[in-house]
Parts: C-alpha cells; sequence; structure tokens
C-alpha cells in the first residue's frame, strides 16, 4: 500500500473486535516505533504494552468509556523528560517527538490491518500512580489497538487550500 492510501486508511478506531493481537504484528509496529526519528535523535519515549486484565482495569480507571473497554490491549507513550531535547530559547520538544513516534505506531498498525485511536484526555497523573511510573517520565498518550468491530467512516478533511498559508 502506499503512503497516501495508508494515511487514508487510518483512523480512530472506537470499536474492537474480541480478537488477540499476533505478537509478530505487535513486534512489527514497535520496531516502526523504534525507527521514529526525534530532535538531536534523544529518543526521549517510553512505550509499555498493558494486555493482563488487571492492567487494562487501571487503565480504564484513567479513562472511562465504554468503547476503551473493547480493546484487547493498550500502549501507553510516555515523554521521558530528563531526555528530551529543549531549544535555546527553552521550548522542550518531548511532545512533538511523542506525537511522531504515536503516529509512527497508528500507522505501523494500519498497514498491519489494526485499528488504532489516540487517548490523550485521560487521568495522566492517576495512570503515573497507579504504574508507579518514575517521576521524570510523564504518560501523554494512551494507544488503544486492536482489529476494528466495524468499518470506518469517513470523516471529512479540509481542503488543500485551507491548509496552505500564504
Amino acid at each position: 500500500m502506499n503512503f497516501l492510501t495508508l494515511t487514508q486508511n487510518r483512523y480512530s478506531c472506537r470499536n474492537y473486535q474480541d480478537k488477540a493481537v499476533e505478537q509478530e504484528k505487535l513486534n512489527y509496529v514497535m520496531e516502526c516505533v523504534r525507527m521514529a526519528p526525534s530532535a538531536v535523535n534523544r529518543q526521549p519515549w517510553r512505550f509499555r504494552i498493558f494486555s493482563s486484565v488487571a492492567d487494562k482495569a487501571k487503565l480504564q480507571q484513567c479513562y472511562n468509556r465504554d468503547w476503551f473497554a473493547t480493546a484487547p490491549l493498550y500502549i501507553v507513550a510516555s515523554i521521558l523528560h530528563d531526555e528530551e531535547w529543549v531549544r535555546a530559547d527553552g521550548k522542550p520538544h518531548g511532545n512533538i517527538d511523542i506525537a511522531i513516534a504515536v503516529e509512527h505506531l497508528c500507522l505501523a498498525a494500519t498497514e498491519q490491518g489494526l485499528g488504532t485511536c489516540w487517548v490523550c484526555n485521560f487521568d495522566a497523573a492517576l495512570c503515573s500512580q497507579l504504574f508507579a511510573l518514575p517521576q521524570n517520565e510523564e504518560p501523554a498518550v494512551i494507544i488503544p489497538i486492536g482489529y476494528p468491530a466495524v468499518e470506518a467512516t469517513v470523516k471529512k478533511r479540509k481542503t488543500m487550500e485551507e491548509i496552505l498559508g500564504k
């Protein structure tokens, strides 16, 4: 599949089949994440994969939505603030770096026939507490991942004219 088709097929999946994700596919997705670029190649991230009933229940406390509970596994993407590059004017780039890596994850998953969704509106403090994350590690995104239960609905995108500056 060419890159444009891949980007057109990727969407925010909010309903998953009750089917496990094969380890080979998960390994492939995470290898794509590993190759993501970052500012000054710092790679200031940590990815934690959760599939146990107990761990999934903890994450569901951090983001309590019916659709979220349908995913067979979750990946928590965290920024390692003591490793992120900081621009000369003081702007840290951890948020940018984690976004690039998470989108690598989502596109690789799409290529493998899996669905994903960015979940940023979760209780990050509770997540840190429940999983005893170190002080320097900020959970930034939870990514549910699995086989979509329904076909995607196409969302309207802005036109080329709307996104290009003058």
